[in-house]
């Protein structure tokens, strides 16, 4: 038996081969499905069964394609209802994958159908479970996602995955390994570990959500309670993920179009597309197109760009790095962004040689803000999360977190410089674009952020642990 966990950083997402005797099972596969086709070839194996945990919202599953490529069949937990050809298993039922055996359990509460898998090995012995999103490690996956006006709230969804997790979960034996679909920096959870795999036993001494003495209504209350609003992209995935999507190779083969400086200035110009630079937060800084929006590829890529730019048909035109091109338009797709229009060919250095308009942002180190903030009265922005800045900020510094940037705009100057900084540099670099393509273009950025600025001394408040918040 071989349980392999094929961990996704930019999304926080995992997904897990599983092989048996020659077959293997796929459990929420990414949707660029190859790797999956070409690990089971090399080993000698075929690819006997999908298995998807649930309706995913914040990326778009490679289960359809892989279906297709493969003819393994796709399988949900009771209650689903994709548009396309699926098993719907019932509850409790099995599916023989060589030598081991893994075991339906409905565990609705994340969502009506989620569903978690339970493999037991040859023996019979409970092994291991792939909890999808409806156990974390450190947390449970959000209530609040699946819920329906005038049907179902996310109090009812709460309930259920209260239920699901005491009478499906806990009753396991505490030497079974968990494998969830999330880690650290998911937005389907509140406070998820940066662990990526652990024991039940482990869990149910340290997770909240599993604690043996806690009532209904303390768990409902615990695990709605600070929910911020999710994604504007997430039932955009959710939508593709149950009703089909087109094949990424052949999003590939229409978006990877080389644009010359004056065919993509001439696209940016006849349509609405948002230019989207993916480079370095530093090289940004220093020459990108004017009104263009920034987020790297070296950071947490896709779910920003799935929080800010919202719209999965909205139209992209790419700046990037020589070389990475394909790179950018697979990532955009896991999250269901598929109309690039093309990129520019050449990079931003060919729209320098080509004598075209271009912008920079004024960014200087920590040390600089220290002596310019203890002389003068530059307000501060800090663009981080509630829960970062609530536990340390700078004294007297206003709180405008990234992904809500847009209803803060009228707080910032209209014509007086301002300091902005986050926790490291990457996300003030996109808020700076951000204004800036919404005209206020009277920002310093403060390299290295937070952490930097806490190195000069600055005066902060006093640290708060974010888990007594």
């Amino acid at each position: 038996m071989k349980i392999e966990q094929i961990y996704t950083g930019c999304l926080a997402q995992g997904a897990y081969y599983i092989e048996s005797n020659g077959e293997v099972a796929i459990i929420d596969p990414l949707r660029e499905v190859q790797p999956y086709i070409d690990k089971a070839k090399a080993n000698n194996a075929e690819i006997k069964y999908i298995f998807e945990t649930h309706f995913h919202a914040d990326f778009v599953s490679g289960h359809v394609t892989l279906s297709k490529k493969t003819g393994a069949p796709i399988i949900y937990g009771p209650l689903a209802n994709p548009s396309f050809d699926a098993i719907i298993a019932e509850d409790k039922q099995e599916f023989k994958l060589g030598d081991i055996t893994i075991v339906v359990l409905h565990t609705p509460g994340h969502t009506m159908e989620s569903t978690v898998y339970l493999l037991k090995d040859k023996n019979g012995k409970d092994h291991a479970i792939f909890s999808g999103d409806t156990l974390f490690l450190g947390d449970v996956g959000r209530p609040d996602l699946a819920q329906k006006a005038g049907e179902i709230t996310e109090e009812d969804l709460a309930s259920y995955l209260f239920d699901s997790l005491r009478n499906k979960i806990m009753p396991l034996n505490d030497d079974v390994i968990v494998y969830p679909a999330h880690g650290a920096g998911s937005a389907c959870g509140k406070n998820l570990s940066k662990e990526t795999v652990d024991t039940l036993g482990n869990q149910k001494r340290s997770n909240y959500a599993l604690r043996s003495d806690m009532t209904k209504e303390e768990f409902i209350k615990e695990v709605t309670d600070g929910l911020l609003p999710p994604p504007d992209y997430f039932p955009l995935n959710v939508k593709l993920n149950k009703e089909g999507y087109e094949d990424f190779q052949e999003v590939l083969k229409r978006s990877a179009i080389a644009l010359s400086p004056d065919a993509f200035e001439t696209a940016a110009n006849e349509t609405e597309a948002v230019v989207l630079d993916v480079r370095h937060q530093s090289d940004f800084a220093k020459g990108h197109i004017p009104r263009s929006i920034f987020i790297g590829l070296d950071g947490n890529f896709a779910p920003w760009v799935g929080a800010l730019i919202a719209d999965v048909q909205q139209p992209i035109l790419l700046v990037t790095e020589k070389g990475r091109e394909t790179e950018a338009i697979k990532r955009l797709s896991r999250v269901g962004f598929d109309n690039t229009l093309g990129y520019l060919e050449g990079g931003f250095e060919a729209w320098k040689k080509a004598s075209k308009e271009y912008d920079t942002v004024s960014s200087v180190p920590a040390t600089t803000f220290k002596k310019s903030f203890i002389c003068e009265d530059i307000p501060v922005f800090d663009v981080r999360k509630k829960g970062e800045f609530l536990s340390e900020h700078v004294i007297n510094a206003h709180h405008t977190p990234l992904d809500y940037i847009n209803d803060h705009l009228s707080e910032f100057p209209d014509h007086k410089p301002f300091y902005v900084h986050c926790a490291g540099g990457y996300r003030s670099m996109i808020a700076a674009s951000i204004l800036k393509s919404r005209g206020i273009h009277n920002l310093i950025d403060i390299q290295g952020g937070f952490k930097a600025i806490k190195e000069t001394g600055v005066a902060i408040t006093d640290y708060v642990c974010p888990s007594t918040l």
